[in-house]
């Protein structure tokens, strides 16, 4: 089960998931090995939980199987010189796992809320990352991640971070052709849709599996608690 995957070092959390079949690529276990966790979360001694985690301002940090079954499932979009939206970046951690994966492309974060954004940058600069944020490799922007970011649209791959009552249009728009997206959908009840765009520019939608996920909202209704 995920939430027996936590270890005691990040090699020891991406061995475990790895055993229980959740990291199934050899390409998703060497971008999650180069990021270390502990630099993107606020107690390092929980770093290695397989558990979602307090960022502040109301928002969280995925459990790392939720990252890994992400990846997996948008890994076939996912290479050289590709295009990537994660919406709800808050601490930067996928993002920095995303690089790893699109060598020479883009990864976009957007976050509503602005503290959050200061603090992935930060992180990520810690995490060696300082000049896949110079050279636009990786940009990370304060913004209504419902909207998707129009300015670096279209993307191959965008990944959700937070739950939305319905699919948003505007990340169905944004998505290239073709291109996939992975998002939680509901609100008490939620499954998580795989939303795949093909060539011809036809969307069909697929769900994977439930889930719990905080809503995707506005920052000022995630600050007072939704």
């Amino acid at each position: 089960m995920a939430w027996r995957c936590s270890g005691r070092t990040n090699a020891d959390l991406i061995t475990n998931m790895h055993t229980a079949q959740i990291i199934t690529t050899d390409r998703v276990d060497e971008a999650m090995t180069k990021v270390d966790r502990a630099n993107y979360v606020i107690h390092k001694s929980e770093a290695y939980d397989d558990s979602p985690q307090s960022i502040g301002h109301g928002a969280t940090i995925s459990a790392p199987h939720m990252h890994a079954h992400a990846i997996e499932h948008l890994l076939d979009y996912l290479g050289p010189g590709k295009r990537v939206l994660d919406v709800g970046s808050g601490s930067g951690y996928l993002c920095a796992v995303l690089h790893h994966l699109v060598p020479g492309g883009v990864v976009v974060g957007i976050d509503h809320i602005p503290e959050l954004v200061d603090w992935s940058k930060a992180n990520l600069r810690q995490d060696g990352l300082g000049f896949a944020l110079d050279n636009g490799e990786i940009v990370t922007v304060t913004g209504d991640g419902r909207q998707g970011y129009s300015d670096l649209a279209q993307y191959d791959a965008i990944h959700v971070g937070a739950a939305a009552p319905t699919i948003p249009q505007q990340l169905v728009d944004q998505l290239k052709s073709p291109g996939r997206m992975f998002i939680p959908v509901g609100t008490f009840a939620q499954q998580i849709t795989q939303v795949d765009k093909d060539e011809n520019g036809k969307v069909t939608k697929k769900n994977l599996m439930g889930v719990m996920y905080v809503p995707l909202t506005d920052a000022e209704r995630q600050r007072r608690g939704y």
